[in-house]
């Protein structure tokens, strides 16, 4: 299968390319696509390497045609950034002086990005529905990737949504419970990002009141909310949902600290240097400190399930049809599906 990455460009596309290296052996082809033929430049020859070092045989190749990319391709992964970390920093910066959240991804930034990256997602798309193979498929990894994959959905594309905030979840409480990942599953449910995990089931008891109990600060801190509030819900909040109910303290804290566009771009630039050494034939740790972790295991097991009917379980963005009551049937909702 022809596999093509729209935005092969990023940074994160190295974590990808290992995790493909690793877990689909289906793959005969993986091309890159980007405008940007300096980012190409480093990020396709050291992706190509990853997976050589992993024996895999597939053909790496990458362009900055669209055309040439979706041409016949199984599936396309979308991943791109309309305006890049400057346009990101905006989004982080101005609701500030509103006294709101500065976030690329919710509130009133997130919605900033949506209107500029759902034009050129949809145009992509519709170049992808002409040129790819019969029945591909479009995984949508944009944010907000709840809206985008609504966008998607309306305009009659065959696709789904995907985030890394489920899988990151799940391997986290699995190792607090001691357990492999593939024997922990998630009642997980909400909009992209605003989501609660409402259970953590291993061998189909929940453990989540056991993860509580024993770690419960640990979880609290890494979430940003405090203990109590844990207790009172009985689940745990995605740290996104941080801005909403702590906003004050939120907002406090962003209007006293660099951007994460900055501190983003400053990684960025360091991994494209390091991308670009001929010998580095892995993902390097720095790029765990880029976001976006399991991200490469979470769009492997979904190509697998959505292409090999694989009948298993995935956290993903997709219509509501009546799963949620309170919400419309076209609204796009993250659940186990």
């Amino acid at each position: 299968m022809k596999l093509t990455v729209i935005g092969g460009g990023s940074t994160y596309t190295p974590e990808l390319a290992d995790g493909l290296g690793r877990l689909a052996p289906g793959v005969t082809e993986l091309v890159l696509v980007d405008p940007d033929e300096t980012r190409l430049a480093a990020v396709g020859p050291v992706s190509a390497r990853i997976m050589r070092a992993q024996g895999h045989p597939a053909r790496v190749r990458w362009t900055t045609s669209l055309d040439d990319g979706a041409d016949g391709a199984g599936a396309v992964l979308i991943q791109l950034r309309v305006g890049g970390q400057a346009a990101r920093d905006r989004d982080e910066t101005w609701p500030l002086d509103y006294g709101r959240i500065g976030q690329e991804t919710t509130g009133s930034g997130g919605l900033a990005k949506a209107l500029r990256t759902v034009p050129v997602v949809l145009e992509v798309a519709e170049r992808v529905r002409r040129r790819a193979a019969p029945g591909a498929w479009i995984i949508d990894f944009t944010n907000p990737v709840g809206i985008v994959t609504r966008a998607l959905l309306d305009a009659g594309h065959r696709t789904v949504g995907l985030c890394n905030v489920a899988i990151g979840f799940q391997r986290w409480f699995a190792s607090l419970l001691g357990v492999s990942p593939g024997e922990v599953s998630l009642d997980h449910a909400g909009l992209n990002h605003l989501t609660w995990t409402r259970a953590v089931l291993v061998d189909g008891k929940d453990r989540l009141p056991d993860l509580l109990a024993g770690h419960g600060e640990e979880i609290a801190g890494r979430i940003g909310l405090p203990l109590p509030l844990l207790s009172e819900l009985g689940a745990v909040p995605s740290y996104y949902l941080r801005y909403f109910y702590a906003h004050d303290a939120a907002v406090g804290e962003q209007r006293e600290r660099p951007t994460r566009a900055a501190e983003v771009a400053g990684l960025e630039r360091e991994l494209l240097r390091m991308y670009a050494d001929p010998a580095l034939d892995h993902k390097p740790e720095l790029l765990s400190h880029r976001g976006g972790a399991f991200y490469s295991e979470a769009a492997v097991a979904l190509l697998s399930s959505l292409l090999g009917d694989g009948q298993d379980v995935q956290v993903v963005n997709l219509r509501n049809n009546g799963t949620l009551t309170f919400l419309d049937d076209d609204a796009v909702i993250e659940v186990p599906a």
